[in-house]
């Protein structure tokens, strides 16, 4: 269950984040960032990054000992969304399980509300 007014990681999530800096690919000082940009076919797309610096107005969630750091603007489209990780046949990587999104594309990298 998501909550509505979180950004949240599945343990999956949580999983491959933590291993990335056991592996020494991310400092432990790294949080991740996701936003929403126009574009893509569905109208915005989502914007998955690694980053170390806190801008203002950044909204700050925490779960599972992963932080996930979201501008407001973003936070208003990704409210209750939780990102996903998938290592299976059908593809590799980090998803975003968004309630807010009224359709998405067929990759899931965009969607419209």
């Amino acid at each position: 269950m998501t909550d509505t007014g979180n950004i949240s990681v599945s343990a999956r999530a949580a999983e491959k984040i933590k291993s990335l800096i056991a592996e020494g690919k991310l400092s432990e000082n790294h949080f991740l960032r996701v936003s929403v940009k126009g574009g893509g076919c569905s109208g915005l797309s989502y914007n998955l990054d690694f980053d170390s610096e806190l801008k203002q107005g950044d909204q700050v969630f925490e779960n599972d000992g992963v932080k996930v750091i979201c501008d407001l603007k973003s936070f208003l489209y990704l409210a209750g969304t939780q990102l996903d990780f998938s290592d299976g046949l059908n593809g590799k990587g980090f998803s975003f399980i968004n309630p807010n999104a009224s359709r998405t594309c067929g990759c899931g990298e965009s969607f419209a509300v």
